[in-house]
Parts: structure tokens; C-alpha cells; sequence
């Protein structure tokens, strides 16, 4: 049995902590903190996704939004105790606001406050129709000319965008934007998903065919229906596809297909867009009160301008645009990069017979699946984590609980175990020229993700190629294209007759300024990245992914993107905060984020 008496002690504190804010005594809530802690709001006090750190940091966020949060009812959350392991006291909690129900995690280290998530649930007057307050369904008794739910719902598709206004639209109808449409959807926000392909699902059917999930299941389920628990635990792109489509179906979204946003304008002055959108070749004009890009992190392709490239003879494209290795057989093939989609298509080009050379134009972290799995994600994401009782959501919100400043440190030993275990691998990738690293601070493969998107491959086999000379490897830089191949810095030129660029994408903000200009885009500035001043991450720190998920300085333009994981717990803030401007709740933003950086 756990001790209660430690529940006693945090309940004890958590009582004189939330004593402190009633009474607004700032000073008094601002002592009860550590002098080197971490405050992650998701939405609850600051209307925002904000990280303050340090006890000046805590006091200032206080001293503006204390008053209008009105913080009460902090307990230790239902069915839950606290741990004390290595002199910190780590506990659930639940607490209100004056319009919401939150959720968080403290750790207690001395008796002070370390770190404290506090998260927003659900807004009051406003919650998602389940459990006990789950909708009928079926209409009993008797009337006449009631219409049936397929009637209903024709109804609703026929008049939204039409006859009848969404309140929000979102552009982008792959995982993010169905995982927010999901969360709206349950809210009673009317909205609108717009997609440019024929079915959803299909951003992942159209991609290479050897693409595949490299996060595990469990990582990768989607709002309120999770994958089945004989589903792969790597899953193809085409069953995603399938799920994704299914999932849109069910979950009832206003899914238009085949629909090209061409332009948006805001008006400041009454608050609304106006989305020029073709749908299927018709033109609708749409004016909702919000805007939302989910056009994907890696979405908007970097397109490298090399001397030549108009002289090349064969097929180049970029690996957004591979085809698959069918056509190249029997051919030569050079893949400029090393990052996840470099290894999957000279993985799958080799398999088929092709005569494949990978460029690595920089240096390039490398994990095996297997022991990322074990040593980097088990303890959150894995049958052995379900089985201890982390839930997919308890994983999400101990994720998230860890401040971005001091993630890396958490990270550090991680990756040093699996560099440790897997010394014979990385030994003979050097020995086959391949060029490592382990990011900036040797923290891995997460903080490269969160700092840049880019510069890693979770290998499920390519390496091996490698190691093996099966996949050829050449490190230099591009100088030139001419008509039969590539010139590499050295002199050296690789013949091909297909060039694949795997260079990458660009900054969500390159989305907006094809539909609003670049000047809106550079109103809003750069997308994704924390500041950290490392490798394609420049600073000044900012603590929270730039413009994700949270108010912009663009008014009513929000940024969505991500992996699975991030679509499914960054869309349930970024719902809530939209369902609130819709029921005209006061939202002050603290922090709003500065524009520091354009692309």
C-alpha cells in the first residue's frame, strides 16, 4: 500500500496553495515555488501554451491573470496518489477556473513547487456530450414528419458553407486536421475541413509506398477512438489511409474533398475570413470567424536550386513526390539527403533492384526502432506501459509536464544508454563513411524533432544497408546538375537516371503566404522550433513550439501540425480555445508570442 500520509502532506500544500490564490496574495502563491521552476500552462490560466519559468516569471504571469482565472477546488485527482521517489513528490491534481475544469501534474521537491502542468478539460456550460450526458441517439415516441439522422446530417452538408456559415475552417484535411475537426466537432463548433486530395487519407496514401509509421501505436491513436488492440504496431501508410477515412466518417466531420483553398482576407473590424475556396470546381465563398492551417509540418516542400537542374535528362522530384521504386528498375538512382525519408526510399530502390547512391549533405542522428522503443518510449508508450496503468493520456500529460528547458537533460542519459547498446551498429555505420551525431548536447532524437523537424532517421533497416554497401554512400555537397547525373563538391560526378530530393520541407508560414501574401506570412513569422540557439533553431529561447496550437500575432489565424501524437494532444487545447471565442468567454492572452524570426 502507498502511504497516505504522503497524500495528506501534498493535499495539505495543495490546500495552502490554492488558499494563496483566492486570496490573491501573489507573494504568498510565488514563495510556494522553487527559485528554479517551471510553470506549463496549457490554456487554463493564460490563454495560451506558455512556459514561465522561475519565480519572477510565475509572479508576473500572476500579477495579469489571476484575477480573471479565479483558480479554486485544487485536490488530488480522483483514484489518484502521490509518489515521492529521489526526494521529489510527484501527484495528479484537479483544480477549476471561473469558466473551466482543469487537470495537471506537480512535483514537489523540498516541500516547493518544481514544476507545475496545469491543463484546461473541459469549459463549463460547454462540455463534449459523453458519459452520462452522452446524446440518445434513437427518438422515442411518435411524431410526425420527424426527420431521421441520415436526414439531418444531408441536411447539414448541403447548408454548411452555403445557406449557413461555419465558425471555423480548417485548411488541411490530413491527421491534424481531422484530430481537430474530431475535437469540434464534439464541442458544437460548426466546422468546416478543407482537403485538396479525392479522399481523406489520402496525404498518406499518395506518398511512397514503402512509408510506414515509425512511432508505435500507441503513440499514434487519435481522439476518442483508439486503434484496435491487434492493430500493427508500425503502421503502413495505406491502412492508416484507411483509418483516417474511416474515422472521418464516423466521427461525422464536414469533409470536403477535393477542395482548393485559393485565397483568405481578414477584416478586422467585424472579426471574420473570407476563404475563396474551388470545390470540385466550383467557387464558395466561406466566412468563418476562424481560420486554422493544417497543412502539415512536412508539408511544404524544400525544393533545392541547383546549377543545371533544368538540363537534367532523366526523372528528379522531390521525395514528397516519389512514386515508389517501380519505374527505376534495372536504373541508377541518387537521393540527396539522409533523414527518414532518404532512408526509406533507398531502402525500397534497393529492394527493387536499383542501383541507389545516397548524397548526405550534413550529419544525420541515427536510432534503431528496437531500442528506441525500449529504452526511449516504454515507459510511456508501449503494452508494458497500458499494463502499468499508463493510459495514452496519463503518457501525454507526463510528456507534456516536462518543461522544454530541462527536457534535453532527461534525454541525455537516454540516448547515451542507446548509443551504449548499439556501439557494434554505430561502428560500422562510420566505418561505412556514414557521418553521426546525437544533436547539439548529445540529447537525441525528441529535442531534434522540437528544435528543427529534421535530421534524424529511426532505422528499421536501411542502416544495415548501408553498413552492408548495398545502399551506396557519398558525403559532400551538391555543386551541380548536368544532363546525366550529379556533381558532388570533390569533383566526383553519380550517375543517375532519377534524382530524388529528400531536402526537407519549409516553415508552415510558407503556407500562408500562398494564400494571404508574404506579408501576412512574416506578420506571423516562423513555424515550429523552441529557440534553443542550436543547430537550425535560433534563438531567442521562446520555452513553447513557435505559433503551434496557440494564439499568433496574426488575429484569429491558428497553426496546427504535427505528428499523431501531437495532433491528438495539442488538439484538444487548441479546440477549447476556439469553442471559448465561439461562446464569447473573455480570453486574455498572456504572453503572446513575438515575431523574432520570418522563415
Amino acid at each position: 500500500m502507498l502511504d497516505t500520509s504522503l497524500g495528506d502532506q501534498t493535499q495539505a500544500f495543495l490546500d495552502a496553495f490554492g488558499a494563496a490564490l483566492e486570496a490573491g496574495d501573489i507573494e504568498a502563491a510565488t514563495e510556494m515555488f522553487q527559485e528554479d521552476c517551471y510553470w506549463r500552462d496549457l490554456v487554463t490560466f493564460t490563454w495560451n501554451i506558455k512556459t514561465v519559468e522561475g519565480k519572477a516569471q510565475v509572479a508576473d504571469m500572476l500579477r495579469h491573470q489571476l484575477a480573471t482565472t479565479k483558480p479554486s477546488g485544487w485536490t488530488l485527482a480522483q483514484g489518484e496518489l502521490p509518489t515521492e521517489d529521489g526526494g521529489v513528490t510527484t501527484a495528479w491534481i484537479e483544480f477549476e477556473t471561473e469558466v473551466a475544469r482543469g487537470y495537471g501534474l506537480i512535483r514537489l521537491k523540498d516541500g516547493k513547487i518544481w514544476t507545475l502542468l496545469t491543463t484546461m478539460v473541459e469549459l463549463k456550460g460547454h462540455e463534449e456530450p459523453k458519459g452520462f450526458a452522452r446524446p440518445l441517439g434513437a427518438k422515442h415516441g411518435a411524431g410526425k414528419n420527424r426527420t431521421t439522422w441520415l436526414e439531418e446530417r444531408q441536411r447539414e452538408e448541403a447548408e454548411l458553407g452555403y445557406t449557413t456559415q461555419p465558425y471555423c475552417v480548417i485548411i488541411g484535411g490530413g491527421q491534424g486536421g481531422i484530430a481537430l475537426g474530431a475535437r469540434l466537432r464534439q464541442l458544437g463548433v460548426p466546422t468546416i475541413i478543407v482537403e485538396k486530395n479525392d479522399r481523406p487519407g489520402d496525404s498518406w496514401r499518395n506518398r511512397y509506398k514503402s512509408l510506414c509509421l515509425h512511432d508505435p501505436v500507441w503513440y499514434d491513436h487519435l481522439p476518442y477512438i483508439k486503434f484496435p488492440e491487434n492493430w500493427p504496431i508500425f503502421s503502413p501508410k495505406d491502412k492508416i489511409g484507411d483509418w483516417l477515412e474511416m474515422y472521418t466518417k464516423v466521427m461525422e466531420l464536414n469533409y470536403w474533398t477535393r477542395t482548393t483553398a485559393k485565397s483568405a482576407s481578414f477584416d478586422e473590424a467585424t472579426g471574420e475570413w473570407t476563404v475563396v475556396v474551388d470545390r470540385d470546381g466550383e467557387e464558395v465563398v466561406l466566412r468563418p470567424k476562424q481560420l486554422v492551417m493544417a497543412t502539415g509540418m512536412s508539408g511544404k516542400a524544400r525544393m533545392p536550386d541547383f546549377p543545371g537542374m533544368d538540363r537534367f535528362k532523366g526523372d528528379q522530384h522531390h521525395s514528397s513526390k516519389h512514386p515508389g521504386p517501380d519505374a527505376y528498375r534495372g536504373k541508377k538512382a541518387v537521393v540527396i539527403g539522409s533523414n527518414n525519408s532518404a532512408h526509406d526510399i533507398c531502402a525500397a530502390l534497393w529492394e527493387n533492384d536499383v542501383d541507389v547512391t545516397m548524397v548526405q549533405r550534413s550529419s544525420t542522428h541515427i536510432v534503431r526502432s528496437d531500442t528506441l522503443m525500449e529504452v526511449g518510449l516504454g515507459a510511456l508508450y508501449s503494452e508494458e506501459a497500458v499494463a502499468n496503468g499508463v493510459t495514452t493520456e496519463k503518457a501525454d500529460l507526463i510528456f507534456a509536464s516536462l518543461p522544454y528547458a530541462i527536457l534535453h537533460e532527461f534525454q541525455i542519459p537516454a540516448y547515451a544508454e542507446m548509443k551504449k547498446r548499439d556501439a557494434d551498429f554505430y561502428e560500422g555505420l562510420e566505418k561505412a563513411g556514414f557521418w553521426l551525431d546525437w544533436g547539439d548536447d548529445d540529447s537525441g532524437l525528441f529535442m531534434k524533432y522540437l528544435r528543427r523537424g529534421s535530421g534524424y532517421y529511426i532505422d528499421i533497416g536501411a542502416s544495415q544497408l548501408i553498413i552492408d554497401g548495398k545502399i551506396k554512400l557519398k558525403r559532400g555537397q551538391v555543386v551541380e546538375v548536368d544532363e546525366t547525373g550529379v556533381i558532388l563538391d570533390d569533383g566526383t560526378h553519380l550517375d543517375a537516371d532519377v534524382i530524388v530530393y529528400a531536402t526537407g520541407y519549409n516553415s508552415m508560414n510558407g503556407w500562408v503566404a500562398d494564400l494571404m501574401g508574404q506579408e501576412k506570412a512574416d506578420q506571423l513569422g516562423k513555424c515550429w522550433g523552441l529557440g534553443s540557439d542550436t543547430t537550425k533553431d535560433p534563438g531567442p529561447w521562446e520555452g513553447e513550439q513557435r505559433n503551434m496550437w496557440k494564439p499568433t500575432q496574426v488575429p484569429n489565424l491558428w497553426m496546427h501540425g504535427g505528428n499523431l501524437h501531437q495532433s491528438r494532444h495539442y488538439s484538444q487545447f487548441l479546440s477549447l480555445q476556439i469553442a471559448a471565442r465561439m461562446h464569447g468567454i473573455d480570453t486574455p492572452v498572456y504572453g503572446l508570442q513575438e515575431v523574432h524570426h520570418l522563415s
